[in-house]
C-alpha cells in the first residue's frame, strides 16, 4: 500500500471456528468451546492494514447466543447458519465461500479479504480470491489453524499474538493524565506501523490509522492546534523520533525514541 490509498477490506468471520479453538481438546477428540474470541482486538489488528467495509460471521447462533450482542455492536452483520447435524455439511463454510466470491465479482472496490478462520476447507477460495487479484489476510488459532491454509494466504496472523501485549512503552508519569487516551492511540498506532514496515511513516497515515480505530478521535480535543503538534511533544518528552520529509515537507514518524 502506496502513502496517498488505502486498502478495502471484507472480514469474513467463521466464528464457531473461532470460538472451538478457544478451546481445550477432550480426550475423546471433541473440541471444547473456550472464552469468547476477543473480535475487538481482532479488528483493530485489522484497521492497521486499511478500512473495513464490510463485517460477517456465519454461525448457528443458538449455539453462541452470548456472543450476539457483543458482536452487534460492533458492528457485524451475524449470518444465520443451520446446525450440521440437521444440514449433514458444514453451511457455514458454504455460505462464507459463496459470498466471498459475490463480493469479489460485484465489489471492485474491495481488494483485500480477512477470512477469520483456521478450516484448510477454505484453502481453495483464498486461491481464488487471489487469483482475482485479492489479497487475503487469515487470522486463526496457532492449535487449531491448517498449515495448508496459512501458507496459501498472503499474510497469516495468529490471535494469540493479537491479543499479546501491544508493546505500547509507557508513558505514565511523563505525560499528564487527561492525554493518556491521546497518546495509547498514538503508541498504538506506531507499533502497528513497526510490525509491517521497519521505515518511517508519514503524520497523516499515523492519523489516518487513528481515526479508523477511533472515529471520534480528534487531537484538538486534547488541546493541540494540529496533529503535528501533538507528534512535536511526543518528541520533546522525549517519547517519538520525528523529521520533516524533504521533498514534501511534512512530519515523519520513524518510531519510538530508543
Amino acid at each position: 500500500m502506496n502513502e496517498t490509498t488505502q486498502s478495502s477490506i471484507a472480514v469474513l468471520i467463521d466464528y464457531e471456528n473461532l470460538a472451538l479453538g478457544t478451546g481445550r481438546r477432550k480426550r475423546n477428540g471433541h473440541q471444547e468451546v473456550g472464552p469468547m474470541p476477543d473480535m475487538k482486538c481482532i479488528l483493530e489488528r485489522l484497521v492497521d492494514k486499511g478500512r473495513i467495509v464490510s463485517k460477517r460471521a456465519y454461525c448457528d447462533w443458538q449455539r453462541f447466543s452470548d456472543a450476539v450482542t457483543p458482536l452487534h455492536e460492533l458492528g457485524i452483520e451475524l449470518i444465520e447458519i443451520p446446525d450440521r447435524a440437521f444440514t449433514g455439511k458444514n453451511s457455514a463454510d458454504i455460505r462464507l465461500a459463496v459470498d466471498a466470491v459475490e463480493i469479489c465479482l460485484t465489489r471492485e472496490h474491495i481488494d483485500t479479504f480477512a477470512i477469520l478462520s483456521g478450516d484448510s476447507d477454505f484453502s481453495p477460495l483464498v486461491s481464488k480470491l487471489k487469483e482475482f487479484g485479492k489479497v487475503v489476510i487469515g487470522v486463526g488459532m496457532k492449535e487449531a489453524t491448517s498449515s495448508l491454509l496459512a501458507e496459501n494466504c498472503d499474510e497469516f496472523l495468529f490471535y494469540e499474538d493479537i491479543v499479546a501485549s501491544s508493546g505500547v512503552p509507557s508513558f505514565e508519569g511523563v505525560v499528564p493524565k487527561e492525554k493518556h487516551p491521546c497518546y495509547q492511540l498514538l503508541f498504538e498506532s506506531i507499533v502497528a506501523a513497526q510490525r509491517d514496515d521497519d521505515g518511517p511513516v508519514l503524520a497523516a497515515r499515523r492519523k489516518d490509522t487513528m481515526k479508523r480505530k477511533r472515529p471520534q478521535f480528534s487531537e484538538t480535543s486534547y488541546g493541540y492546534r494540529s496533529f503535528t503538534a501533538l507528534l512535536r511533544e511526543a518528541a520533546k518528552l522525549g517519547l517519538i523520533d520525528i523529521h520533516k520529509d524533504a521533498r514534501s515537507g511534512t512530519a515523519m514518524v520513524d518510531g519510538f525514541h530508543e
